[in-house]
């Protein structure tokens, strides 16, 4: 089974990107199952409903969010009706929407997909690592298990991965839109990487303008939230998974430069 996961999409540039290329890859590299962080898929900052079904008609099969769930308020007008969408189980309980989905493919294998909150220099949520074992309990009937680990924190993110090694098939790093290149297969085979990185606007400040962003630096004033435009680029991991035995067997970075858009409207 070969497993694409697309790094955080950002705003209208990294949605575009999708929508144009995302089925092309999915053929050129022979994907079976595609899942992309969507946390700021909608102007930088949270997901929409036509933002979610633009995504998904693109081809992914299942959506994860982040610490930016909430901060679009149309999301709870469907996160409890889309399963594809997945927000962070550790969340407190009874928040809407789900912190995995279970999905059968055409060829009877079962994937869930989950999502863990870090909490090192961030909001406060449950311990992502205490949650981790009852999600793994709770799903160990599943084929495959994919854990999305959205955290600040490089030693937060490395510490999960080693926490689950054999117990699930990948442990992904989002969050921060810069990849790493420390991708590999844990010794009880699960595929690891820090941060698979941004589908964005690469000149830029991890998404944003360059100046509005060095601006806000400098003077310690918040400006206009303004999307960057220039550089567009897909970022994902790719790795392959023993359907049987769970175990991750490849994992291998993709960044594809996409051509130059005219240009995209501004603050989307």
């Amino acid at each position: 089974m070969r497993i694409l996961f697309i790094g955080d999409i950002f705003g209208r540039p990294g949605r575009n990107a999708i929508d144009s290329h995302l089925r092309q890859i999915k053929s050129q590299y022979n994907v079976d199952f595609c899942i992309a962080n969507s946390e700021n898929a909608a102007a930088g900052k949270g997901i929409t409903h036509d933002v979610a079904r633009q995504l998904l008609n693109a081809g992914a099969d299942v959506l994860t969010l982040g610490n930016h769930a909430w901060d679009n308020k149309d999301v709870f007008s469907f996160i409890h009706d889309e399963r594809r969408l997945v927000r962070a189980y550790n969340y407190a309980p009874g928040l809407p929407g789900y912190g995995y989905a279970t999905i059968e493919t055409p060829g009877g294998i079962t994937i869930t997909v989950s999502q863990l909150l870090g909490r090192l220099f961030m909001k406060n949520v449950d311990c992502p690592f205490r949650k981790a074992d009852e999600l793994v309990d709770a799903v160990k009937d599943s084929d495959i298990i994919i854990i999305d680990i959205h955290a600040e924190a490089t030693s937060e993110k490395v510490s999960m991965g080693w926490y689950l090694d054999g117990r699930v098939s990948a442990v992904i790093g989002t969050h921060t839109h810069i990849p790493t290149a420390d991708e590999r297969i844990l010794p009880k085979g699960t595929a690891y990487i820090t941060d698979v990185g941004m589908t964005g606007p690469y000149d830029s400040v991890i998404g944003m303008d360059i100046d509005v962003a060095t601006q806000q630096l400098i003077t310690t004033l918040k400006k206009p939230f303004k999307i960057a435009q220039h550089n567009v680029k897909i970022a994902g991991v790719l790795f392959d998974v023993n359907e049987t035995t769970g175990k991750a067997k490849s994992i291998e970075r993709i960044l594809i430069p996409l051509a130059e858009p005219n240009s995209y409207p501004k603050h989307e």
